[in-house]
C-alpha cells in the first residue's frame, strides 16, 4: 500500500504536496485517467441509438460501468442506478420525483447537512405544503437519536440524511433510521457524497430507499454521478428533466416515458466520464473498502492526537473520538480566520478548505462562520500530518 501515492500522477509529481481536500474533490489515479483516454482513442461515439458496431461496443462500456457502480453498492438490479450530474442533482431529482409522497406531510432532515440535502427539500416541501424539519445533534457533534425518535410519527413521508457528515466527519447511523423511518412508513434518502467513497456500502443490507453519490470524491471524473433508488420508486417517480433518449414515444400532444434508468438519463450521456467512474470503481475495489475505512480511521485518529496535543487554541469542530466518524476534520484556531489558515499552510505545502463548506446551517449552530477543513483519503498517510501540524504552529506565531 505504501505505493499508492505513486499511482496518482499530480501527486507523483509533487512530493512537497499534502494534499488533504479530498472531501471536496479526490485525486485521479493513472487507471482512471488512461481508462478515459483509451476509450475516447479508440471505442468513442454516441451510445444506445447505433446500429453501427462502434456505437454498440461504447454503450456495452457505459452500462458495463453502470453494473460496476451499482455492484459497488449493493444494487439487486443495475437498472436500479440512473446516472446523473452529481450528488446534487440526484438529490434535486429524488425531492421532485417524490413530491407527491410528501406533499402535506413531513421531511425530516438533520441540521448537520450540506446545502445539497437541504434546499432541494425545501424548495419542493414549499410547492406541495410539505413541513421540513430537523433532528438536532448532541453535544458529541452527533446525531440526536433521541429527538428522531420523539420527531418521528406517521406523518413522516421521508427522511433524508447525510451518510457521513462533510463538516463533523460524524456517521450517522443510517441503518437504523431506515428500520425507524420504515416502520412509519415513510422513505429513507441518503446524501453518499462522502460515505459511498469512504466505507462499504450495501444499500440492501442498510435498508435505505434511495441514494445519490458522485464520482470525483471517489477518484472518479467530474460531471457524473449516481442515483440509485427502488424500482417501485422510480417507477412512480416523474422525471427530472425531458427530451431526447428518455421516452417511449413522442406525439402532437405529449410523450411516454421509458423505464428506468433511461427514464432519467435524458440527452446524451457522460459516457467518457462513465467508463471513467467505472475505472474508478475497479481501482477501490482492488484496495478493498474495508481497507480504505480503517486507513481513514487510523489517519484521523492519528492526525486528532496531534493537533489536540501540538496546538495550542484550537477546536475540532466534529467527534473527537473514532467511534462512527470519517476522515474529517473541520477546526477553528483561536484569533485567526479559517481563510488566513488555509492560506499560511499552503505556503507549507498543505491544501486544505476553509469557508463554510455548504453548510451554513450547521455554521450557526456551532456558532461560527467558518472552519478550516483537512480530509484524507487513500494517498494520504502519516507524512502528510507534519506539514499541516508545522503550518498551524506558524500561523499561531505569525499571529500572536
Amino acid at each position: 500500500m505504501g505505493s499508492i501515492r505513486d499511482d496518482f500522477p499530480l501527486l507523483a509529481a509533487r512530493p512537497d504536496l499534502a494534499f488533504l481536500d479530498s472531501a471536496a474533490s479526490s485525486q485521479k489515479p493513472r487507471a482512471v485517467l488512461e481508462a478515459m483516454e483509451s476509450f475516447q482513442e479508440t471505442q468513442y461515439a454516441n451510445v444506445h441509438r447505433g446500429a453501427y458496431r462502434l456505437s454498440q461496443v461504447a454503450t456495452m462500456a457505459y452500462e458495463g460501468a453502470r453494473k460496476k457502480v451499482a455492484d459497488f453498492i449493493g444494487a439487486r438490479d443495475a437498472n436500479e442506478l440512473c446516472f446523473v450530474r452529481g450528488t446534487t442533482t440526484g438529490l434535486n431529482v429524488l425531492a421532485h420525483g417524490l413530491a407527491p409522497r410528501y406533499a402535506d406531510k413531513t421531511v425530516l432532515l438533520t441540521e448537520i447537512e450540506h446545502h445539497a440535502n437541504f434546499i432541494p427539500w425545501q424548495q419542493w416541501a414549499k410547492r406541495v405544503g410539505a413541513t421540513v424539519r430537523y433532528v438536532p445533534f448532541t453535544q458529541g457533534h452527533r446525531m440526536d437519536m433521541a429527538a428522531f425518535d420523539e420527531m418521528l410519527d406517521d406523518d413522516v413521508a421521508v427522511v433524508s440524511l447525510t451518510g457521513m457528515s462533510n463538516v463533523l466527519g460524524t456517521i450517522p447511523p443510517v441503518a437504523e433510521v431506515a428500520a425507524k423511518a420504515k416502520s412509519v412508513g415513510a422513505l429513507t434518502v441518503v446524501d453518499g457524497a462522502q460515505m459511498v467513497p469512504h466505507m462499504p456500502v450495501d444499500v440492501e443490507a442498510l435498508g435505505i430507499d434511495a441514494i445519490a453519490f458522485g464520482a470525483h470524491k471517489m477518484l472518479g471524473p467530474t460531471g457524473i454521478g449516481a442515483m440509485w433508488a427502488r424500482a417501485e420508486l422510480l417507477d412512480e417517480m416523474e422525471p427530472f428533466e425531458t427530451g431526447g433518449e428518455m421516452i417511449v414515444d413522442v406525439t402532437f400532444e405529449g410523450a411516454t416515458w421509458s423505464a428506468a434508468p433511461a427514464k432519467f438519463e435524458a440527452g446524451t450521456p457522460p459516457i467518457v466520464e462513465a467508463v471513467g467512474f467505472g475505472a474508478a470503481v475497479d481501482y477501490l475495489q482492488g484496495l478493498g473498502m474495508e481497507w480504505v475505512a480503517e486507513h481513514d480511521r487510523e489517519l484521523t485518529a492519528h492526525a486528532l492526537d496531534r493537533l489536540l496535543d501540538e496546538v495550542p487554541g484550537i477546536t475540532i469542530q466534529g467527534p473527537l473520538d473514532m467511534a462512527d466518524r470519517g476522515g474529517v476534520i473541520s477546526f477553528t484556531l483561536d484569533g485567526i480566520h479559517a481563510h488566513d489558515l488555509a492560506t499560511i499552510l499552503d505556503e507549507h505545502g498543505v491544501a486544505v478548505r476553509a469557508g463554510h463548506h455548504c453548510a451554513k446551517p450547521l455554521m450557526s449552530c456551532l456558532g461560527v462562520a467558518a472552519t478550516a477543513r483537512a480530509s484524507f483519503y487513500v494517498y494520504n498517510t502519516e507524512a502528510d500530518i507534519d506539514p499541516l501540524v508545522k503550518g498551524l504552529l506558524s500561523a499561531i506565531d505569525l499571529f500572536g
